[in-house]
């Protein structure tokens, strides 16, 4: 969880590490450096988590990581490997050098419960307290003048070799 803490995506861990399909670690010593996970639903596969701890991160780790998980995917005939990734230049920057190309977008709204009461009707003696909202990227110019918080979620796409 450490690892999130300086990414557009802190607010966005879990709790509990959900189960992949490809779970892949990184081990120094008893301490865990760097995690791995992908779903492979098909021949597509998607990284659901790429972190690595706050005091380990620049060492290539992440991109060790990557390397395994290609190997093994390319292996089992998996023709493309995504991410989705919000506007986090590290982030983005990493993807970049590791052979990811974005190839769609989309907005990531949080609305404050005084901003959703512009945009949501509440039923049932329901009060919204907050709500977590995507929009299409063409509305980034309304979105980010009527929310305080609007981030710019990229699907970045790299090709494998079955």
């Amino acid at each position: 969880m450490l690892g999130f803490l300086a990414t557009s995506y802190f607010d966005d861990v879990w709790q509990a590490k959900r189960r992949a399909d490809l779970e892949l670690v990184a081990i120094d010593g008893d301490e865990v450096a760097g995690i791995l996970d992908v779903s492979v639903p098909g021949s597509d596969a998607t990284i659901d988590t790429v972190v690595v701890h706050p005091d380990r991160q620049g060492e290539g780790i992440a991109t060790a990581l990557l390397a395994e998980a290609v190997l093994r995917l390319e292996r089992c005939g998996t023709r493309t490997l995504d991410a989705w990734t919000r506007d986090d230049g590290p982030a983005l920057n990493w993807y970049a050098r590791n052979g990811f190309v974005e190839s769609e977008s989309c907005l990531h709204v949080h609305a404050s419960a005084d901003e959703l009461g512009t945009v949501v009707t509440a039923k049932h003696g329901l009060v919204p307290a907050g709500a977590f909202l995507h929009a299409r990227i063409e509305r980034e110019a309304e979105m980010r003048q009527r929310f305080e918080r609007v981030h710019v979620c990229r699907r970045m796409v790299r090709e494998l070799r079955p």
